[in-house]
């Protein structure tokens, strides 16, 4: 397995990591739990080493399964979870990063994990009612008593990254960028660069929307979350289907799937930014784990980028109310 640096205090992980959201119901259902296990674990026998889950996702039964499967292979990987928000009755309600609701927290991330370090803990959303100095301050002490060991940030403003990593040097930014959404290009990656943080992509395939199989026919379960996301109307999946076709003729080129194109588009981009695309299939696994070894030249992908700059999506990535919770 090929693997890459994040940050300055050298956070060795795999090239590609494993998104483990939608094991547990997001996307529908999720998956049946042993067999989620299984995909895990098959994961890292194959060499994946980093892991991401958050305390929000499911809430908590995400991080459960993440801490049951890895618990045999602990000392050779790397979990990344997130913290900052208020869970009530089981649901997420609010943002909540105040110094003892992180304590609170971390202490229940920890358990549900089953170990005594969080490798790379993120803030999942910047809570505008708490200064990011006092949240790296409360992360700085963590990693000061153990629990801690690396630190980052989820989709936070370039004023916000900046501030927090003047506090408490930051490893790791989690922000969504693929072939759809190349908005990190313009500001994020430039800054990341400077101060040596890396990058963690969420949706490189789009929520699976690059990987050619959905279309403006596809119906999705009403426990999906992507019926509730504006690229994923019929409208906006059949608008935006030049890209998937483009896409799908480079693939055809390279004798490759969509999801190979996406995945070696992100990898080519710079040396450490690491894609953590999800699945609950081994096949899809194993499929997304080749794109390590697919080949696309500097005129390959210099025309992939100027062919896909020409196509104009539509689309938010969210609704209105979890856009405000973005770039803070």
């Amino acid at each position: 397995m090929q693997k890459r640096i994040l940050g300055k205090n050298g956070l060795e992980v795999s090239s590609i990591g494993l998104g483990c959201m939608g094991m547990t119901p997001v996307y529908g259902s999720g998956g049946d739990k042993g067999e989620m296990i299984k995909l895990i674990q098959v994961a890292v026998d194959c060499g994946v080493t980093l892991f991401d889950t958050a305390e929000g996702y499911g809430p908590y039964i995400n991080e459960e399964l993440v801490g049951e499967a890895l618990k045999p292979f602990r000392n050779q990987t790397v979990i990344a979870t997130k913290f900052g928000h208020n869970i009530v009755n089981g649901k997420r309600e609010g943002l909540n990063s105040r110094p003892e609701h992180i304590r609170k927290s971390i202490e229940g991330s920890l358990k549900r994990l089953q170990t005594e370090t969080i490798d790379l803990y993120y803030q999942h959303r910047v809570d505008p009612e708490v200064p990011i100095e006092e949240v790296a301050g409360t992360i700085q002490n963590l990693m000061k008593e153990g629990k801690v060991m690396h630190w980052g940030l989820s989709e936070a403003s370039m004023r916000t990254l900046r501030r927090a990593h003047a506090v408490q040097p930051l490893t790791a930014v989690q922000y969504e960028y693929s072939l759809w959404w190349k908005k990190p290009e313009k500001e994020l990656i430039p800054t990341l660069e400077e101060l040596g943080v890396g990058l963690v992509t969420y949706s490189p395939l789009g929520k699976g929307y690059l990987t050619g199989k959905l279309d403006a026919n596809t119906t999705f379960d009403q426990s999906d979350a992507r019926t509730k996301l504006p690229r994923f109307t019929a409208e906006a999946l059949e608008a935006n289907k030049p890209l998937i076709d483009l896409i799908n003729s480079f693939a055809k080129e390279k004798n490759i799937i969509a999801a190979q194109v996406a995945l070696a588009w992100i990898l080519s981009r710079k040396p450490w930014i690491v894609p953590i695309p999800g699945t609950t299939k081994l096949s899809r696994l194993k499929e997304n784990l080749d794109s390590l070894h697919v080949s696309l030249t500097k005129e390959d992908l210099k025309r992939l980028d100027e062919l896909a700059s020409k196509i104009v999506l539509i689309g938010n990535r969210y609704p209105e109310d979890q856009e405000k919770l973005i770039g803070k």
